[in-house]
Formats: C-alpha cells, sequence, structure tokens
C-alpha cells in the first residue's frame, strides 16, 4: 500500500534525520568536513518529510480510502451474485449485478483519473456457484488468508515495536547515566535522539492502528467461523440464504470499519495542524 510505505519511509528518514543530526554536532570539532555532509543530509531529510506527508494524509489518504471501498463493494456484490444469494436469488441474466455494480462505479467515477497508466490483470472468476462453495472459497480464504494471516503478521510487528520502544529506553538511560557520571558533550546529544526515535516510533504505531486492525481481524475471522460452522451444518434455503448476506456483511463491516479509522486524522497531521 502506497500510503503504507509512505509513512514507513517517514519514519525511517526522521531516525536518519535525529542521527546525522547528532553525528554532525559531534564531529563539527574533529571532522569539520564530514559534519558538514552529515549536516545537509540532515537538512535534505528534514526538508523532503512535509513531501512525503501528503502521501498518506488529507485528500490522498480519503481517495485512497474510498477507491478501496469501491473495490471492496464491487467484490461482495460479485460474490453474492455468483453464490445466488439475497438480491440476486433468482437472478439468471446478472440484470441485477448490473445495476448495482453500475451504481458503485459511479459513485467511485471521479477517482479514474487514478487508473491512467495502470493495465489491469485479467483472473478467473472464483469458483463459487452456490451457498456451499461460497463459504468453501471466499469465507475461507478471508479467514485463513486474510484476517488470521494480517493478524499474526501485525502480533508480530507490534511486538518489535514494542521490545524496540523498550531497548531504546533502555540506552537512552544508560546516556543518561553516562552524560551524568563522566561528563563531557558526547553523550547529551544522543539522549535527545534516543527521545526522538522513541516519540516516532510510537506515532508510527499509532497513526497506523496496529491494535485496532488486530483486534478487528482476530473478532472478524471469529465471526466468519460462526457463520461458516452454521452453514455446514446445514439448514433450510432461506436460512443458508441468510448466512451468506450475514458473511458479506461482516467482511463489508470489518473493511469499513478499518478504513474509517485509518481515514481519521493521524497523530501527525493532528500535530501539523495543531
Amino acid at each position: 500500500m502506497r500510503i503504507g510505505r509512505a509513512r514507513a519511509a517517514a519514519l525511517t528518514i526522521t531516525i536518519c534525520v535525529s542521527v546525522l543530526g547528532a553525528l554532525a554536532g559531534v564531529l563539527a570539532g574533529p571532522l569539520p568536513l564530514v559534519s558538514r555532509a552529515m549536516g545537509g543530509a540532515a537538512a535534505f531529510g528534514a526538508a523532503l518529510l512535509p513531501v512525503l506527508r501528503r502521501g498518506w494524509s488529507g485528500r490522498a489518504l480519503r481517495d485512497w480510502t474510498r477507491a478501496r471501498s469501491v473495490s471492496e463493494a464491487l467484490k461482495s456484490e460479485v460474490y453474492l451474485s455468483l453464490a445466488g444469494a439475497g438480491d440476486y436469488r433468482g437472478d439468471v441474466h446478472s440484470a441485477r449485478l448490473r445495476e448495482k455494480t453500475d451504481a458503485v462505479r459511479g459513485d467511485g467515477s471521479d477517482l479514474l483519473r487514478y487508473q491512467v497508466g495502470i493495465v489491469s490483470v485479467h483472473r478467473e472468476l472464483p469458483p463459487v456457484d452456490d451457498v456451499s462453495s461460497y463459504f468453501a472459497v471466499r469465507v475461507t480464504d478471508q479467514i485463513d488468508n486474510y484476517y488470521r494471516r494480517r493478524a499474526g503478521e501485525l502480533q508480530v510487528r507490534l511486538w518489535w515495536f514494542r521490545a524496540t520502544e523498550i531497548a531504546l529506553a533502555v540506552l537512552g538511560a544508560a546516556f543518561g547515566a553516562m552524560a551524568a557520571a563522566l561528563g563531557g558533550p558526547f553523550f547529551a546529544p544522543w539522549i535527545a535522539v534516543v527521545a526522538t526515535i522513541t516519540a516516532a516510533l510510537a506515532v508510527h504505531v499509532a497513526a497506523t492502528r496496529y491494535e485496532f486492525q488486530l483486534i478487528e481481524f482476530l473478532r472478524t475471522a471469529d465471526r466468519l467461523e460462526q457463520l461458516k460452522s452454521a452453514a455446514v451444518a446445514g439448514g433450510s434455503v432461506t436460512e443458508l440464504d441468510a448466512l451468506v448476506v450475514s458473511a458479506e456483511s461482516v467482511i463489508s463491516i470489518e473493511n469499513q470499519g478499518w478504513m474509517a479509522k485509518l481515514a481519521e486524522d493521524s497523530p501527525e497531521q493532528k500535530a501539523a495542524d495543531g
């Protein structure tokens, strides 16, 4: 995701600017030319940050969120049509599907400019033709290959961020102790560097809503598992039809929830606006 890459790049640049700025100060006496080069690089990185911020805030974020919403809505309608559930029961000639997809695409017609220069990849329709295949293909794939897999990735990512924050806290305390015990100009700048990096990591984690997404992914996977078990147990045509509609509703609500959360003003944006 371009927004995620922009945020990761901004975090990396923030860390590099902090380190280079400190090194420029420390090396100003013994290595003035190296110090100037590092200072220039730090200044360039600091100037680049506002440019990157536009990649994940404001209109860029709103348009990406809407585009993702349109994509997920089209996918949902296609799966419901293939399963013949909900409004699509008896829609033999796909007239209802055309009507709904045309409406969804119309709502996002102003986003078509982002398709310029992009060549779409042809994909076969998923092998879904009834309620049973819907749960076997659509729901099982969402549970195993998306929600639970993403939840596992987020857990690992959060662990690394938390471990890094603890390590930085220990490092900052060590620099502070050495500055107090030994004095001199060497250790003091690194205390500020560690504090800056720690704050940048905390803001990054908050802005990406990792914890929120983790909870939502696990909750959605569990709810879909319940619906899948109910479908396997069987029932009347009406009951199975309702299970398919419920499953798509769960997926849709989850998508809308995390996209709405992502579209909220990030900590970086609030700081910039404040």
